[in-house]
């Protein structure tokens, strides 16, 4: 963020910002969400964080509330898409069938852009290559996202708001490909 212009401040359950006020919002990556979010299967063995899940939720609705621009990374898509209304594939695994869950930090795999979309315009790109650290994924966009991107599996790789909301989604880290213009330009829209 500092490299964006931005001055960043970690939320989390152990560190709290009292009422500071945000000019953006970032939900990164992490631990799976939480089944009961979205009616997922609530016996699959997942790994979650129920108070991490539970702050993020508050602070999702508090950005949406106040029209703060929201940019959600990997898991942080997936909230912002589960508030939202919509649901998850709890695992993607056996849905993979051109690209491989290879996980890593660098870009090992394309997402296909709209060309019509806000993240097709703050990329400059309508194909990207994109790194993969994710087993979950966005299965049915929640009330006011549209989906913008994909990856050659057709899975959900990209939402955004569709009301003019500033809300990004997206399922990579762009946060280790900084060093990219296109994605470093995330961060740059987020603090435009």
């Amino acid at each position: 963020m500092q490299l964006a212009g931005g001055s960043a401040r970690r939320i989390s359950v152990n560190h709290d910002i009292g009422d500071m006020s945000l000019d953006a919002l970032i939900i990164g990556g992490g631990n799976d969400i939480a089944p009961e979010h979205y009616k997922g299967d609530l016996n699959a063995p997942v790994k979650f964080d129920p108070q991490r899940d539970l702050l993020e939720i508050k602070w999702i609705k508090y950005a949406l509330e106040h029209k703060i621009p929201l940019l959600g990374i990997c898991r942080g898509a997936q909230l912002i898409n589960v508030v939202l209304g919509g649901n998850l594939f709890q695992d993607i695994r056996s849905l993979r069938r051109l690209t491989h869950n290879r996980p890593g930090l660098l870009p090992t795999k394309h997402v296909f852009l709209e060309e019509n979309s806000l993240v097709f315009r703050v990329c400059g790109r309508k194909t990207l290559r994109v790194n993969s650290l994710h087993h979950q994924a966005v299965r049915e966009p929640g009330k006011t996202l549209q989906v913008v991107g994909r990856d050659l599996d057709g899975i959900i790789q990209a939402v955004e708001a569709a009301n003019g909301q500033k809300i990004i989604g997206v399922q990579w880290h762009p946060e280790y490909l900084f060093y990219l213009p296109s994605q470093f330009a995330l961060f740059r829209w987020l603090l435009a």
